[in-house]
């Protein structure tokens, strides 16, 4: 897998000052984490769910979530899981097929144990579960039911655990709440991927949802959550999680109250004004302000519920020239003391010390997603990895 695989190897080298690195399922932790980029959900009731899988992994999708909980029925649950275990049989038949990373979206404990022993061989493809409505109460037991998955299989699986629970939301509750979801991840960490936050599910705790010309970080109840969450989950003082993007939910027109939130001026100068007519059009102007206050608040990556959001996340988790230049800067051996130099770029101050943190994290992302050109865009990568 690589981010950006699905485009010609000639269109990468034009957009990349250094490009994607290969990684496998089988990578470390840290390069997964980075990776997940769009963390695509797809219903596990879908007949065709199999085909699914390999056409979006052919789009440029890289992390997938097949859902037993929320987005389907009570009553269908049986059947979903019955569905889930033969469309993994028949991906595990299928050669020369690349696949994204698998998870499988649980409502219990006691289905992580058995969906494992009824994949079978196919669990290989299996990279692991997120478990719902994360507490410490309620996570011992999936972390419980998930080590011993791991045992019988001998299998290595990832949680990815999220955040949604109103005991996290209310006030005289978040605290101890957060407190409790610490000790857990801390001590299964070796088996957290990253957490998630389920902000659908903070609103409908107060009967709220977001416009499409809004963010989450507009809808203040939710934006103190985000802060808390990332304050005590997020830190880089090697205690951190990667702690992913909000979903954003609107794929179709909707009638507009505020005015488009995209500059004209990036894309006139890339000559791909038609690319911004068709984002304001279908709603993803706010998902593009989104996913910028998501990088700026601590996120890295985002829930996705449909393939027209993979590639905005994609594009915006590209490491900029002037940023790639900046972290190198700071990260050089001779720096190590500390002290003020003058970016690359002759724009900005670099402290040495109080930005080396915010350094290793964009040279780990530019591993994963590369940096761009020196005049290379998001416009640029984003027109360039659209499907055609």
């Amino acid at each position: 897998m690589r981010h950006f695989g699905h485009i010609a190897p000639e269109e990468r080298r034009r957009l990349f000052h250094q490009e994607p690195a290969v990684f496998t399922a089988d990578a470390p932790a840290r390069v997964l984490a980075v990776a997940l980029g769009a963390t695509l959900y797809s219903p596990a009731t879908r007949p065709q769910l199999a085909d699914d899988v390999v056409k979006q992994a052919g789009r440029g999708v890289v992390s997938m979530v097949l859902c037993l909980e929320d987005s389907i029925d009570d009553a269908d649950v049986v059947d979903a899981e019955e569905n889930l275990v033969r469309q993994f049989t028949d991906l595990a038949g299928r050669r020369d097929v690349e696949l994204p990373l698998l998870f499988i979206r649980v409502r219990v404990p006691e289905q992580i144990p058995d969906l494992v022993a009824r994949l079978g061989p196919a669990v290989r493809l299996l990279s692991g579960f997120v478990l719902p409505k994360f507490t410490e109460e309620r996570g011992v037991p999936f972390m419980e039911a998930l080590t011993g998955a791991v045992t019988a299989s001998g299998r290595r699986l990832f949680a990815m655990p999220v955040l949604e629970s109103p005991s996290l939301l209310y006030l005289e509750t978040r605290r101890e709440t957060l407190e409790g979801i610490f000790r857990t991840v801390d001590k299964y960490r070796d088996r957290v991927l990253a957490l998630r936050l389920g902000v659908t599910d903070f609103c409908s705790s107060y009967g709220l949802r977001r416009a499409p010309d809004m963010t989450a970080y507009d809808v203040q109840i939710v934006a103190s959550v985000i802060a808390d969450v990332v304050n005590v989950l997020g830190r880089a003082d090697g205690t951190g999680f990667t702690v992913t993007g909000p979903v954003w939910e609107y794929f179709r027109a909707q009638e507009r109250m505020f005015k488009p939130q995209l500059r004209r001026s990036p894309f006139m100068e890339g000559e791909v004004e038609e690319l911004r007519e068709t984002l304001i059009e279908h709603d993803l102007d706010g998902l593009l302000r989104e996913i910028s206050l998501d990088r700026a608040n601590g996120l890295l990556g985002k829930t996705c519920i449909h393939p027209s959001h993979v590639m905005p996340v994609h594009a915006l988790s590209v490491v900029s020239h002037e940023e790639f230049s900046d972290a190198q800067d700071i990260m050089r051996p001779e720096r190590l003391g500390g002290g003020v130099l003058r970016s690359a770029y002759t724009n900005k101050m670099n402290e040495v010390k109080p930005h080396r943190a915010w350094a290793e994290r964009t040279l780990q992302r530019a591993e994963v997603f590369g940096v761009a050109g020196e005049d290379i865009g998001f416009v640029e990568l984003l027109a360039a990895g659209l499907p055609g």
